[in-house]
């Protein structure tokens, strides 16, 4: 009997492995072949998962789901092109003039290196930048062609991001009035001991993860914004918004951003690249260890090494949209398993609600 069942064990757990990589390449594959409906349809969902708490607050007012939602689209659309008037253009002349800069600013580094060698070899020490400074110009020049090349096209490719916005909020409005009932009849497919923990780990990790983020997002944009201006940081605004965007992507990103905004102002001046430095890393202590843990809590329960996986499985999948949603679909599967294990139908202070109606 012991001999059986470890001869079940063993052949659970070394066909699992084989299993979760085919099931990972099929995913990837079905990916690729439907690469742009998929990816308006998860845009379409997380934009109709955050626009349903406002829903949800004007329903309380005695006001008719349609009307409501009718309400927060158009409020998010107004703000979308308030946005695109005001904050868009900026953001994109930045760009361009960053983009022109970059060859000046190469130039200049090389100079500041050869400066910085000649004081080292004063005072006696073995420095060979060269080698290091000219792979990074090369890298650095290649992204800025890559960056341009892809500018050209972007007046062909107005019309066609137009549309998928335009599908976007479509669908989003359908997914905010009818998305209840589709999840419904989904899950509803499933048993019981798995519906229940899914539903609840899946809302759970979802409304956390994409609030939280956001959040923590738009509090490193206004607080940077004000600073680097302080600093008189060029290109302050994209700068500060460059580092909002990269803290979407969860427990890596606010780092990779601050790095590539302070190697960015390393080509002007070190030392105003030491004070960049500097204050986003303090900015950053203060979101990650004040304000991410409350709007966080313990949501996930992932150790950091899977949380890397998931993060590098997702982008191997779907580029950056899988980075975002990598981190809840790895979290709501452990849940989802931990509760099935354990046997409860709690996760925290949460309970696990009747499926939806």
């Amino acid at each position: 009997m012991r001999r059986s069942a470890s001869v079940k064990s063993l052949l659970f757990y070394g066909l699992s492995g084989p299993i979760i990589a085919l099931n990972i390449w099929l995913v990837s594959q079905f990916y690729r072949l439907f690469q742009h409906p998929i990816t308006i349809l998860i845009v379409a969902a997380i934009l109709a998962f955050l626009l349903n708490y406002p829903v949800k607050f004007f329903e309380r007012a005695r006001i008719t789901r349609t009307q409501a939602v009718i309400i927060v689209l158009l409020t998010a659309l107004t703000l979308f092109i308030i946005l695109g008037v005001t904050l868009v253009p900026v953001v994109v002349d930045q760009t361009l003039q960053l983009l022109n800069k970059i060859p000046g600013l190469l130039s200049a580094s090389q100079e500041n290196l050869q400066q910085f060698e000649a004081l080292a070899r004063q005072r006696r020490l073995p420095l060979d930048l060269r080698v290091v400074s000219n792979q990074i110009n090369v890298s650095i020049q290649s992204a800025v062609q890559q960056l341009a090349s892809s500018a050209v096209g972007v007046a062909g490719t107005l019309l066609s991001g137009l549309l998928n916005i335009v599908l976007i909020v479509v669908l989003a409005f359908y997914m905010l009035l009818y998305g209840d009932r589709v999840w419904s009849g989904m899950v509803n497919l499933l048993p019981s001991n798995i519906r229940v923990p899914l539903i609840t780990s899946l809302r759970l990790n979802f409304h956390n993860f994409f609030l939280s983020q956001l959040l923590l997002g738009l509090f490193m944009i206004v607080c940077l914004t004000p600073i680097f201006l302080i600093l008189k940081v060029p290109f302050a605004l994209l700068f500060a918004i460059l580092i909002g965007i990269s803290e979407l992507i969860p427990f890596i990103g606010a780092s990779l951003g601050i790095g590539l905004v302070v190697i960015l102002v390393l080509l002007q001046s070190w030392l105003l690249a030491i004070q960049v430095a500097i204050a986003a890393l303090l900015l950053q202590q203060v979101k990650d260890n004040l304000i991410a843990p409350k709007l966080f809590g313990d949501f996930i329960g992932l150790n950091p090494i899977w949380i890397f996986v998931s993060i590098l499985m997702g982008f191997e999948i779907a580029g950056f949209l899988g980075t975002l949603v990598a981190v809840p679909i790895a979290g709501t599967i452990k849940g989802t398993f931990d509760a099935m294990k354990n046997g409860k139908t709690e996760f925290g202070s949460i309970t696990i609600p009747h499926p939806p109606e």
